[in-house]
């Protein structure tokens, strides 16, 4: 099906290169300038009535193909008057000045089923970051620019967590990766193929890939904060990040590299964008990139081992006195980001036809291949006879042991087609999408103990096993306005079929105990499961007066697993001062259904569990065991937001926009913690007696059991064009503040588990995993950017403030850690070298700042016996340090 798909879509984009070359075009260029003669950068440049555009480089440069008929050029910019400009004449080169004064609103189509609205008009709080900012941020992949321009978002990488390290969970307002919709222009991206199952920010929860989308294609990023499930259904219950591709037709080539000062993580990077004019006014947007990332290591030298010192009680090793741990320090161990490898592919086509319509297709693959690390084999852990057959400089007293790898291949696919219409006013979008995400696990240079033969020798590499989701999406909405404009009324539904399969691995992947680190998917955890839901909407927008916007919508949802959910939506926005300022406010019910990865996800990992390194077992809600336990079946988590905001353009280049919110969610699903032996040997209860079936030391599963209350405060202050100097001065400043205040409390009076755990008195969420909920990201989040900026110069300083974090111990208080609070500062520097050709010089963390250490005295399983040097379980900003990027950009 895969490789159809992929034919299917080489073959679309050469019947549109085709289509190309056949079109008679011109070409027409210029410069954008405001009234002192100062370039204009990154103003919009598109041909009116057309999805054909581009935007100017750092010279108010742009060159752009327009069709034969073509009449005008439209150019705007925030700040600037709108212009537009007669091409009619035939000629090719137009020369724009803009002038000051009044500005343009950045008009979005997220939030809304209606008409689109401008920032400043819209009834709910939506940051619009267009692709200088999201560059701007200094950050290479969409995941971390969001990370520093969104305050309220947060995604940080992960280290010795299997897959997840290859993932790094996301999330806005601390709300778990699952709470999070996200959007392709304007449709639904189909989730990962993942469960976060180890202990990293967003365990048990199941997100959407932000590293599939090549940062190169976006126009834009709209995020909505607020929550919007009777709009665009379940997920939606923190807020939507639509992705919106470029249409433009200009190009851009850039090159890039990068290294820690510390001499890893080295990073190198090649992309191409190009857009192109086919049809009458339409395009079609081509981007294909590659990226490559070197591990890197930040592990501790404790000098003992207080893990396994204590599982051993052996002295030697726990006090570092042992001849092999003189000789490693560090314990053999890599500790930091994974190496991956990055190819992306990704083709938006837009196809204006007849009055008013358009037929779009947006086919997109991206491929990563990467390598993480898992504990390291220390030679009194897993002797020379099971693995000495591993070591280079042979067995015997040369042995020292082995670090297991974990290799993932992940692919990731987005195809989307539709056609948008207007019929007399009935405006119409119709459009289906599939989405797949899979990942397929190796684990390498390890050992199956169980396997070793007589002359020491066991495969030292495992396929052990794949994870795949999919999905098929089929939209209709219809919109249409009454009463003058005044009214708008939209309905729509959606039909969608989701996919999720779990393979098996290589019968020696889970032979006996299975490989080392991490034993294969088995038969038993094989499964190919599928659900459908149906949703229809409802809705309305009315401008009641010039002034006063009122909405509504209402939802109605059916999966064939779970049952049906009914939500509703009521906004309200009041300009005043001239539509210089907006109160705002909306209040919602939603919902998230568990996904498919939750109900049937099962597998035996190899943690730190029950006091020592042991196969630990999750099994899934509908396996007989769950069930024999009085485990219900899972059901849909359920929310109430309420949300209350002001914004204010106190000037033609200053606003200001402060919101609060509130968020209930009852019902969540949770992914309990270790529930093992009670400790009392001369009685097996029915938990302890699966445990021995099963050869595991612990068990968890997913249950709803949990309660939550988030109340926030959001505030953004931006001034775009600060002049230096007199007011005709090319020298100008941009200034943006915007703070996060957030704080998630449970609101159980007590989580328990329905049937015999609970009964038998097991607590399921003790207070370490509680943790993960209310502390493991910042509760304050604040971001201050400064931009320089001339006519060929252009310096950029962004601060990011992140809060302190707490880990608390899962039953002693006084061995919890808080982890103070962080500065992280980037210094970017571009430079014009010549006409569209630029040079950009970033340095990330310019002040080498790491977190605070984790606590020595705190509990051996918090830092490994003294591996991590840094919290891994709750986490602010990584712990790379200082990074040096250089890239080189060509616009054509």
């Amino acid at each position: 099906m895969r490789q159809l798909i992929t034919k299917i879509g080489m073959i679309l984009l050469v019947v549109c290169l085709v289509v190309v070359t056949a079109n008679a075009q011109r070409v027409v260029s210029g410069t954008v300038t405001d009234d002192s003669g100062t370039p204009v950068s990154y103003a919009n440049v598109y041909v009116k009535g057309t999805t054909i555009g581009t935007t100017t480089d750092l010279d108010g440069n742009y060159s752009l193909k327009v069709p034969e008929g073509a009449s005008a050029l439209m150019v705007n910019y925030v700040g600037f008057k709108e212009r537009e400009i007669d091409i009619s004449d035939g000629g090719t080169s137009f020369n724009v000045n803009m002038s000051e004064g009044t500005e343009l609103d950045e008009v979005v189509v997220t939030g809304t089923r209606g008409k689109p609205r401008t920032v400043i008009g819209s009834a709910v709080p939506i940051d619009n970051i267009n692709a200088a900012d999201l560059r701007a941020s200094g950050q290479k992949t969409v995941d971390q620019m969001l990370n520093f321009k969104v305050p309220s978002y947060n995604s940080s990488n992960q280290t010795i967590s299997d897959a997840t390290a290859h993932f790094d969970p996301s999330e806005l307002r601390n709300l778990g990766p699952s709470r999070t919709l996200v959007l392709v222009n304007g449709k639904r991206k189909n989730q990962s193929a993942l469960v976060y199952v180890n202990d990293t920010p967003g365990k048990g929860e199941v997100g959407t890939d932000m590293k599939s989308i090549p940062q190169e294609s976006i126009e834009r990023i709209e995020v909505l904060r607020d929550g919007a499930a009777a709009q665009y259904g379940s997920d939606a219950v923190a807020g939507v990040i639509n992705i919106v591709l470029k249409e433009r037709t200009d190009g851009e080539v850039s090159l890039g590299t990068g290294i820690t000062t510390q001499g890893d993580g080295l990073t190198y990077d090649a992309a191409v964008n190009k857009g192109f004019a086919i049809g009458n006014g339409g395009s079609i947007n081509l981007t294909a990139s590659y990226y490559h990332q070197d591990e890197t290591n930040r592990a501790g030298e404790p000098g003992g081992d207080g893990l396994f010192g204590v599982i051993f009680g052996d002295d030697d090793i726990l006090n570092g006195t042992h001849p092999w741990i003189q000789e490693n320090p560090d314990l053999g161990m890599t500790v930091g980001q994974p190496n991956y490898d990055k190819v992306s592919a990704l083709a938006n086509i837009a196809l204006p036809y007849g009055t008013n319509n358009k037929a779009y297709v947006t086919a997109g693959y991206t491929r990563r291949d990467g390598t993480s690390y898992a504990l390291f084999r220390a030679p009194y852990w897993i002797p020379e006879q099971y693995g000495g057959s591993l070591e280079p400089g042979g067995t015997g007293a040369d042995y020292g042991g082995f670090q297991p790898t974990f290799e993932t291949g992940i692919n990731d696919i987005t195809l989307i087609a539709g056609t948008q219409n207007d019929f007399n006013g009935w405006k119409t979008d119709l459009s289906v999408a599939y989405g797949s995400n899979d990942v397929a696990y190796t684990i390498g240079n390890t050992v199956n103990t169980d396997l070793v033969d007589d002359t020491g020798s066991s495969p030292s590499e495992f396929d052990a096993g794949a994870y795949a989701f999919s999905n098929i999406v089929g939209n209709l909405d219809i919109s249409k306005s009454f009463v003058d404009d005044a009214l708008t009324v939209f309905a729509g539904t959606e039909a969608r079929q989701e996919n999720f399969v779990v393979t098996a691995g290589q019968e020696e992947s889970y032979y006996g105990g299975g490989a080392q680190s991490f034993p294969g998917l088995q038969p038993s955890n094989a499964l190919d499961e599928s659900r459908t839901n149906v949703g229809v909407y409802l809705g309305a927008d009315y401008d009641a007066t010039e002034n006063t916007l009122l909405g509504g919508a209402l939802r109605f949802e059916n999966y064939s697993d779970f049952g049906s959910n009914l939500s509703w939506k009521l906004n309200a926005r009041q300009f005043f001062a001239d539509k210089n300022a907006a109160v705002r406010a909306s209040v919602s019910t939603g919902f998230r259904a568990p996904s498919l990865h939750q109900i049937y996800l099962s597998n035996i990992q190899t943690l730190v569990s029950g006091g020592t390194v042991s196969n630990q077992g999750t099994f899934n809600n509908v396996s007989d065991v769950i069930r024999g336990l009085g485990v219900p079946a899972l059901d849909a988590e359920t929310s109430f937001n309420i949300t209350a905001g002001l914004t204010y353009r106190l000037t033609d280049n200053f606003s200001v926009s402060a919101d609060y919110y509130n968020i209930t969610v009852d019902n969540r699903v949770l992914f309990t913690g270790e529930i093992g032996f009670d400790g009392d040997d001369m009685n097996i209860n029915p938990v302890e007696e699966i445990l021995i079936a099963n050869s595991v030391t612990s068990i968890k599963y997913f249950v709803n059991a949990l309660d939550t209350r988030t109340n926030g405060f959001d505030l953004v202050a931006d001034y775009r064009g600060l002049a230096l100097g007199d007011a005709s001065s090319r020298n100008k400043l941009d200034a943006v503040l915007s703070l996060n205040l957030n704080q998630t409390t449970i609101t159980n009076d007590e989580i328990t588990s329905p049937g015999v755990v609970g009964d038998v008195g097991y607590e399921i969420f003790n207070r370490k995993e509680q943790s993960r909920i209310t502390s493991a990201r910042p509760n304050t989040k604040a971001l201050l950017g400064l931009t320089f900026r001339n006519d060929r110069l252009r310096v950029g300083l962004n601060n990011t403030y992140f809060g302190s974090v707490t880990w608390q111990h899962a039953s002693d208080a006084s061995l919890d850690q808080t982890f103070d609070p962080r500065l992280v500062t980037d210094l970017l520097l571009g430079v014009k070298l010549v006409e569209g050709l630029n040079l950009d010089l970033t340095v990330n963390n310019v002040f080498n700042v790491y977190p605070e250490v984790i606590d020595p005295g705190s509990d051996f399983v918090t830092d490994l016996g003294g591996r991590f040097q840094y919290p891994w379980e709750v986490n602010q900003f990584g712990f790379l340090g200082t990074v040096v990027k250089l890239g080189l950009s060509y616009q054509f």
